[in-house]
Formats: C-alpha cells, sequence, structure tokens
C-alpha cells in the first residue's frame, strides 16, 4: 500500500510487559471514557428504544484472539432481518475486493450501503460510530482492547486463508490502523496488511496515536456508512 514500507511482519511484538501495558491503557481508557461519555450513551439508549421495538442492546457472536468467539456488544442501528444479503456480499467483497460494491451514485464503497434494516436514528449512530461505544464493556471484560485488529464474524472467519487469519493473533479492537487510514474505504486486502502492518510494529505511543487520531475520522464522519 501507498506510504507503507515493504516490511517482514513477524515475529509481533505484542508479549510479556508490552502486554501488560497495553492492558492497563485499556482498562484505564475503558474506564475513563466509560464515566466521561455515560450522559451521551443514556441519551443514545433512549432514542434507540424510543426509535424501534427491540432491545438497546444487539448482541453478536464475533471471532476474536486466536479464534476464540465472545458476546460483541452495539447499540441496535437495525430492526431485525435476514442475514444471507450480507453473507453474500462478504463473500463477494473478500474474492473481488474493490469490485465488491458500488453504491446509488456510482463510488465504490466496501460495506453494505442503503440496507433498508437500518433505522433513521441507526444511521446517524453508524454515521458517527457511536453504535460501537458499548464495546467498551468488552474492553473490561478483555474481549476486546482499545486499539487493534477488528473482531468478524464467524462465517467471515470460515472463509479466510491462513494468512488472513495472522490478523487475529492479537486481541481485536475498537479502533486500528485501517479504521484512521481508509475506514470504510479500503479492501479487505488492504484492511489485512495494514492490520499485520500494526502487530508487526506496535508500541504503546502508536496506540495512543491511533486512540488521538480516531476522534477527527469519528467527528468528520470519514469512510462511514
Amino acid at each position: 500500500m501507498d506510504g507503507l514500507p515493504l516490511v517482514t511482519f513477524y515475529p509481533p511484538r505484542l508479549h510479556g510487559w508490552r502486554l501488560g501495558a497495553k492492558r492497563a491503557l485499556d482498562v484505564a481508557g475503558a474506564f475513563v471514557g466509560g464515566v466521561v461519555l455515560s450522559p451521551v450513551f443514556l441519551v443514545a439508549a433512549v432514542l434507540v428504544k424510543l426509535s424501534s421495538p427491540g432491545p438497546v442492546l444487539f448482541r453478536q457472536k464475533r471471532v476474536g484472539k486466536n479464534g476464540r468467539e465472545f458476546t460483541f456488544y452495539k447499540f441496535r442501528s437495525m430492526v431485525g432481518g435476514d442475514d444471507s444479503k450480507h453473507r453474500e456480499y462478504l463473500k463477494e467483497f473478500m474474492e473481488n475486493g474493490r469490485e465488491a460494491a458500488v453504491d446509488r451514485r456510482g463510488r465504490k464503497v466496501y460495506k453494505i450501503v442503503d440496507d433498508p434494516r437500518i433505522t433513521p436514528f441507526g444511521r446517524f449512530l453508524r454515521r458517527t460510530s457511536l453504535d460501537e461505544f458499548p464495546q467498551l464493556i468488552n474492553v473490561i471484560k478483555g474481549d476486546m482492547s482499545l486499539v487493534g485488529p477488528r473482531p468478524c464474524l464467524p462465517y467471515e472467519w470460515a472463509l479466510y486463508e491462513d494468512w488472513q487469519r495472522e490478523r487475529l493473533t492479537v486481541t481485536p479492537g475498537l479502533t486500528g490502523l485501517w479504521q484512521v487510514t481508509g475506514r470504510s474505504n479500503v479492501s479487505f486486502h488492504e484492511m489485512v496488511i495494514l492490520d499485520l502492518f500494526y502487530i508487526a510494529n506496535w508500541s504503546f505511543w502508536r496506540d495512543l496515536k491511533l486512540l488521538f487520531q480516531t476522534v477527527p475520522v469519528i467527528v468528520l464522519g470519514r469512510g462511514a456508512h
């Protein structure tokens, strides 16, 4: 990818004291973030409940470190429905990369857009990434980190090649290098390369930098759908 040097990705650097430092940042950051943002979460929870029938939190099985499944939390942004369209899209996206999806304006995107199951308030949640913030619960529980590769769905994991599964040899995160670099505007192959680069070049200060770089991405809604 442009801007990234060609490197050998392994061995990874996340072990020993580095792993402890990362976990300390996760716990402290999730606790402070939860306290500071609690009024926002409360308002969001009420509006989710009022906007459509169903639970406030969406729970789903995701695949985390070394293929281990865990319960993943989000603010619910959709009404119930068949996920076969997403399964079909995901397979196409992984196999054909940049040709996987085109929105109504002809601009290539790499998520399903205009999904009729998404509620009006759900679109706002997704555009601002507020739907992701209940994953602070996952961070406290140790299923996720503040920074790292995103967890994947079990049926996505089943399609991964061996080298692609290397992206989840570490704890998955709320944000990461590909979210800051391109968010929804990168291909699956590029996402994996960015995740492997992050793993091989991890540092405490890189995590802090990525957290700060995530803020304008969320505020500006860059690459969100």
